[in-house]
Parts: structure tokens; sequence; C-alpha cells
């Protein structure tokens, strides 16, 4: 739609707004649908992915690629050093991702009698300097 055919449409109080087209089933290579247990199985549109041969397997793998998925590596290698975990005793424990945790140095107290006698002190001096 041309600027000229826009601004024409406003001028008379009209908006367009651009319409959204929704992907039909035949764009999806499934469903999700529940078997007779109740657990989600995956339904298949096309009979050719529901094979179980080596061409099945490739066009399941096709039809459900996604560019922004990749797998990763779950278990780091059994001689590496345990990780650091700076935000494990603020967010919470968890046994599968827990690392190291390491807590902050305490500060030593500090002793609060003596504290109290150097107050006293220096309210004596006090006193004696104004007298």
């Amino acid at each position: 739609m041309s600027d000229e055919l826009k601004d024409q449409l406003r001028k008379l109080g009209l908006r367009v707004r651009p319409r959204t087209v929704e992907k039909s089933q035949q764009d999806k290579p499934g469903k999700i649908a529940f078997d007779e247990r109740g657990n989600a199985v995956y339904e298949w549109h096309d009979q050719a992915l529901t094979e179980e041969s080596e061409d099945g397997e490739r066009a399941r793998n096709k039809a459900l690629r996604y560019h922004g998925l990749s797998l990763v590596d779950d278990e780091p290698p059994k001689d590496a050093p345990i990780q650091q975990n700076p935000k494990g005793l603020r967010v919470g424990y968890n046994p599968y991702e827990s690392g190291l945790l390491e807590k902050k140095e305490r500060r030593k107290k500090k002793d609060l009698r003596e504290l109290s006698k150097w107050v006293e002190t220096r309210r004596k001096l006090k006193e004696r300097s104004e007298d």
C-alpha cells in the first residue's frame, strides 16, 4: 500500500493495520497429542516421517531442525576442576549445579565491653576538662 493512500485514509479517520497470517497446520511437521494413558506424544502429519528407517530419521531431523537450537555436552570432563558458583549462596542450593560455594569471611566481632569502657573513659576525661 502506498504512502499516499495511507495518508488519504488517515485524513478520513481510518487506520490501516497490517494483517497477521497464522501458519497453517501444513507448515508444521506435526502436533502434540495425548495417548490413552494421558502421556504427551508427537503425531506426525506426513506418513514419511513415521517410518522407522534411516530415511525417516533423516526426514524427522530435517522437519524439526531449528536454527536457534544446538546440542551441548551436559557433563564436564571428570578431571575438570570444580567451578566457582558465586550466586549459589544467594539464589539457593541446586545439587546438580551447585559448584563450589565459598562463604565470605566474617568480620571479627567487636567487644562491646571494651567499647563501653572507652566511652566511659571519654566521658570522665570530658568532665575533668570542664572542671
